[in-house]
C-alpha cells in the first residue's frame, strides 16, 4: 500500500474544515501497523480512506498497484471483495442473518464454493461455534464483535484493516483474538492495519502511526 499526500476536508459553515492534513507513507506486504492518538485525531477516517470506503479531498491511495481514485463505486467494492478483510467498529452485521449467515456473506458474494465450512471453521475460532444459529440481533456486543472478526478473516484476506477489534470483548477474548490476529499475518502473510486504544495491542505491531489532530506525527 502506498499513501502519498492523503487530505480530508469537509466544509462547514462554508468554511473547509481539515480532518486529516496531507500525509504519505508506503506499508509494506505482511506488515503490521497500529494507527494510534487520541478520539478525534482522526484514526477512524485515515482508515476508511485507507479501505476506499470514502474518497480523499486530495491526494491518492494504491492498493495492489491501483489507484483507488481511478475506480468507481463498484470497483472499489470489487477490489475490497478480493483483497481486504474489514472489522467495523460498529459491526455492520446483517441483524435478522444468522451468525453463520453473515460470515457466510462475503464468501458468497465471492462465489466461494465452500463458504459455509469455512464461516464455520472462523466462528469457532473466536469461539463461537455453539451459536452459529443465533440472529446477529439476539448476540451481545461482544458476540458480534467476534462474529464481524471471523467474517474478516473467513476470506482470508491480503489486507485485514481493523477499527478497535477487542473494543467490545473481554480480556480473554481480546487476547485471543489478539493471537488470532498475528496468526494470520505470520501464517498467511496478510498486512494488518488496525485503529487501536489497546497498547497491548498496539505493542503487538511492528510499526505504529501517530496521529494527533490530524497530522500525521512522524517522530512518534
Amino acid at each position: 500500500m502506498r499513501v502519498n499526500q492523503l487530505t480530508r476536508q469537509v466544509s462547514l459553515n462554508d468554511a473547509a474544515l481539515t480532518i486529516l492534513h496531507p500525509m504519505s507513507f508506503d506499508i509494506l506486504r505482511g506488515e503490521s501497523v497500529a494507527i494510534i492518538g487520541a478520539s478525534g485525531s482522526g484514526k477512524s477516517t485515515l482508515l476508511g480512506l485507507l479501505a476506499g470506503l470514502d474518497l480523499p479531498s486530495a491526494g491518492e491511495v494504491w492498493i495492489a498497484g491501483q489507484a483507488l481514485s481511478q475506480l468507481d463505486e463498484d470497483g472499489r467494492a470489487k477490489l475490497r471483495g478480493e483483497l481486504i478483510g474489514f472489522v467495523f467498529q460498529s459491526f455492520q452485521l446483517l441483524p435478522m442473518l444468522s451468525a453463520l449467515e453473515n460470515v457466510m456473506l462475503p464468501l458468497e458474494l465471492n462465489g466461494a464454493s465452500d463458504a459455509r465450512e469455512r464461516a464455520r471453521h472462523w466462528l469457532a475460532r473466536v469461539g463461537l461455534g455453539e451459536r452459529e444459529r443465533h440472529r446477529a440481533s439476539q448476540l451481545s456486543g461482544g458476540e458480534q464483535q467476534r462474529v464481524a472478526i471471523a467474517r474478516a478473516f473467513a476470506v482470508n484476506p491480503a489486507l485485514l484493516l481493523a477499527d478497535e477489534p477487542t473494543g467490545n470483548l473481554d480480556a480473554d477474548t481480546g487476547g485471543r483474538v489478539i493471537e488470532l490476529l498475528f496468526e494470520l499475518n505470520r501464517e498467511q502473510g496478510t498486512t494488518l492495519i488496525l485503529v487501536t486504544h489497546d497498547a497491548q495491542l498496539a505493542a503487538r505491531c511492528g510499526r505504529r502511526l501517530q496521529l494527533r489532530a490530524g497530522q500525521l506525527d512522524l517522530a512518534a
